[in-house]
């Protein structure tokens, strides 16, 4: 039997029912051959204290998935002649408070080369996390901090970076990051419930956070909600909100070439923070697409989703 017809038959539900149970997953799970969903299904609880359950159109936060589509608003700036990668962020920005970080080039903020660091999740002076509603409410937690490295000797994560990049996006294109991402990019992928929703007017069917993790990093019993550990609006490095549809009609965009600077098919992406986990994985064996949104802590969305995808690659 293809696995077409396996999935078709036995609608992935059984092997998908036992992984959420084992797990006690809380989220979304999405699997699609050829564009076309095979399987969706909803578990757990989007709200808790209300008792509202997740259905299929719930929206979840991305976390850091969130920076693909920086990549992409980068990748049509270069397109047009806006920018060039291998130029440095002093070149388009020759102000940057932080003189030493004028060196790093766009090609090592896009790749995490470019020793810039910083807690973009710090609570800005004299505020509170929720106080931060743009781009630039960010810049101030790190702009100051001195490199970690010197650009492109090494590797290292860095959020920090991304809301530069989105900072960028903005100086060059003229428009709000929100905006720009908004018009180009969700827009034509017709992505009708993709957004940056400050945490405090979230649209309803939108799935809250619960996570275990304390503020200085250790693990509670229970699961409390994550508002607090959020800032006030998400940013170019994550926190942005999307549902399955969504993402699967964002990763049919690309396989149509809608979008301007969009990557061809075969990546996985990823998003993770305290409350929230997604995992979006393409053009695996067959055909087939995985989308996993979870309103739990990490690894709740990587987990379901490695699992689906060796269950994938294993069927004949």
């Amino acid at each position: 039997m293809t696995l077409l017809l396996l999935l078709q038959a036995l609608s992935f539900g059984p092997a998908v029912d036992s992984l959420a149970t084992a797990q006690s997953f809380s989220g979304i799970v999405l699997i699609a051959h050829d564009g076309k969903a095979v399987t969706e299904k909803a578990f757990g609880m989007a709200d808790r204290e209300a008792g509202r359950a997740n259905n299929i159109e719930t929206a979840f936060n991305l976390g850091s998935i969130n920076k693909f589509f920086t990549q992409i608003a980068i990748r049509q700036l270069a397109e047009q002649g806006k920018l060039n990668v291998d130029s440095t962020l002093g070149t388009y920005w020759p102000d940057y408070p932080n003189a030493a970080a004028r060196r790093v080039t766009i090609r090592q903020l896009l790749e995490h080369r470019s020793g810039i660091g910083g807690n973009i999740f710090a609570a800005p002076a004299g505020g509170k996390r929720r106080d931060i509603r743009k781009l630039s409410d960010y810049l101030p937690l790190f702009v100051n901090e001195s490199l970690q490295f010197e650009p492109g000797a090494q590797q290292q994560y860095s959020n920090a970076g991304y809301i530069v990049l989105g900072l960028l996006v903005e100086r060059l294109s003229g428009e709000n990051y929100y905006a720009y991402v908004q018009k180009h990019i969700y827009q034509p992928a017709e992505m009708t419930r993709t957004a940056h929703w400050a945490i405090d007017s979230l649209p309803a069917n939108t799935a809250l956070g619960y996570t275990r993790r304390t503020e200085d990093g250790g693990e509670a019993t229970d699961a409390r909600r994550n508002s607090e550990l959020l800032p006030g609006r998400g940013s170019s490095a994550g926190g942005g909100y999307s549902t399955a549809h969504d993402l699967l009609r964002f990763i049919n965009a690309l396989r149509d070439s809608r979008i301007p600077g969009g990557p061809g098919l075969g990546f996985g992406i990823a998003g993770g923070a305290p409350g929230l986990n997604a995992v979006v994985e393409t053009a695996l064996p067959g055909g087939y697409d995985v989308i996993v949104l979870a309103n739990l802590d990490p690894p709740a969305a990587e987990r379901m989703g490695r699992a689906l995808r060796e269950r994938i690659r294993a069927t004949p």
